[in-house]
Formats: C-alpha cells, sequence, structure tokens
C-alpha cells in the first residue's frame, strides 16, 4: 500500500483546528472528505502538526496510504477540485510518493512558525482573521531582545497551556526572532517540537515587552517560574501560521 506526503495550506478561520473533532469541522476531516470522494476509501491521515482553531498554514504536512499508487501531481490536482467543490478552504499544495517509513509527525527534525502582528491605528479589513491587530505602537527590537531569554532548552510550564498533553514541558528553541517591516511585526519561532498554545504565550508575553511594560529580566524571571499565572496574555489564534517542517 503506497504512503503520500501531502503538503498542505490552509486558513484556519473556519474550522476547529487540524485535529478532526466532533465540535466542528477540522482540516484533517476536510481532506478525508476529499480522499474518501476521490478514492471511496476511509483514511486516518497524520500531520506534523495539531494547529487549534482559527490558526493557518502555509506548509503543513500530512501522510496517508492509499491502496493504489498514484503520480503526485495527478492527486494534488484530483485532492484540490474535491476540496473545492466541499467549499473547503484548504489546497494541496504538493502530493508525493514517499517511503512507507516516512511519517510526517515523528520523521520531522524542526518545526518553522510564524506569528504577525499588524501594529496600526486602523481596524484590518483585508488582515482580518490573518494577524492580531494591536492599536499601541510596538518595540520590535525590545521584542527581540526579551524573546532571546526564551531560547535554548528549558522548563516551560510557564508558556504551555494547562491543558497540554505533552509527557514534559522541556523544550529547545532553536530560533525566536522578531522583525519589523512598515506595521507589520513578524515572531519567527524554530524548533523540533512546541508545547500547546507554547507560541501564542510567547506572542502574548512579548507583547508587553514591545510596549515597555516587561524587560527582558522580567520575561526571564516568568521562565524560570515554571508557573502558568506568571505567563503574559495568551495572543489570539489569527496571527499564527505553520510555515514549514524540516525533514
Amino acid at each position: 500500500m503506497p504512503r503520500f506526503r501531502l503538503l498542505i495550506e490552509y486558513d484556519g478561520s473556519a474550522y476547529v483546528g487540524w485535529q478532526r473533532q466532533d465540535n466542528g469541522p477540522s482540516i484533517q476531516g476536510a481532506i478525508e472528505k476529499a480522499i474518501l470522494g476521490l478514492t471511496g476509501e476511509t483514511v486516518s491521515i497524520r500531520g506534523a502538526g495539531r494547529t487549534d482553531s482559527g490558526v493557518h498554514a502555509r506548509g503543513q504536512v500530512a501522510n496517508v496510504d492509499l491502496q493504489r499508487g498514484w503520480k503526485g501531481e495527478t492527486l494534488r490536482n484530483a485532492l484540490n477540485a474535491h476540496l473545492g467543490q466541499n467549499g473547503e478552504q484548504v489546497s494541496i499544495l504538493d502530493a508525493a510518493e514517499v517511503s512507507p517509513e516516512f511519517d510526517a509527525r515523528f520523521s520531522a527534525l524542526r518545526r518553522h512558525y510564524l506569528y504577525r502582528i499588524i501594529c496600526r491605528r486602523a481596524p484590518l479589513a483585508l488582515e482580518a482573521r490573518r494577524a492580531w491587530w494591536v492599536v499601541k505602537p510596538l518595540d520590535h527590537e525590545a521584542m527581540h531582545e526579551a524573546a532571546q531569554m526564551l531560547v535554548g532548552k528549558h522548563d516551560f510550564t510557564t508558556f504551555r497551556s494547562a491543558h497540554c498533553q505533552a509527557n514534559s514541558p522541556v523544550r529547545t528553541i532553536d530560533r525566536l526572532d522578531v522583525t519589523r517591516d512598515g506595521e507589520i511585526i513578524e515572531i519567527r519561532a524554530t524548533a523540533q517540537s512546541f508545547l500547546h498554545n507554547q507560541i501564542r504565550s510567547f506572542a502574548g508575553t512579548l507583547k508587553l515587552a514591545g510596549e515597555g511594560k516587561w524587560t527582558p529580566e522580567d520575561v526571564r524571571t516568568a521562565l524560570e517560574a515554571k508557573d502558568r499565572k506568571a505567563c503574559g496574555p495568551v495572543a489570539p489564534p489569527d496571527g499564527l501560521y505553520f510555515m514549514q517542517v524540516d525533514y
């Protein structure tokens, strides 16, 4: 039974998240429905990351086993046709047959995320639900300096959801950079894996640094507290994008 790797883009605004759930439409469910319509097969696909409700992706990866071989281009185009007919905000960017040992989740070496903040007085129209709208000016250089307190291997209890199911709060953050282009501030994070709500917790805390309310030492103190109550506010899901997976 051949295995295929899917590269996926989606607008997460209308979905309860990546993972199939009973309380609303999911990205996983949308793709599985498209596969059923195309092949008649009921399958369960595995994604590289379980994005939350409202979170977007430009480079989610999933694997699926199908009963017969497909040319990658044919499979991509056919799945996109079914997704379009179903009115989904999901696109298959690429499809390719891979080794049966490939696992979208467990074969991943690094995951890359982007969090977008737009600082301006006027509300968002074109970017609504695709960025965090912040009215107050933010100092991105102060945010970047504070972000470096979070780089490296740490116990991130402070910055994970109380509902996080990971066995350990210890993670290694390889990169956490904050840059600015006009009114857009971007936070880019890279690690092998992340905890539930970790990046949104980072973003909310770094916003406090950008406002001048927290110093880098305040961020370090919050990290060392290993207490969820020490975290800044959790940023909304609108600005978060799953960008890429390295294998």
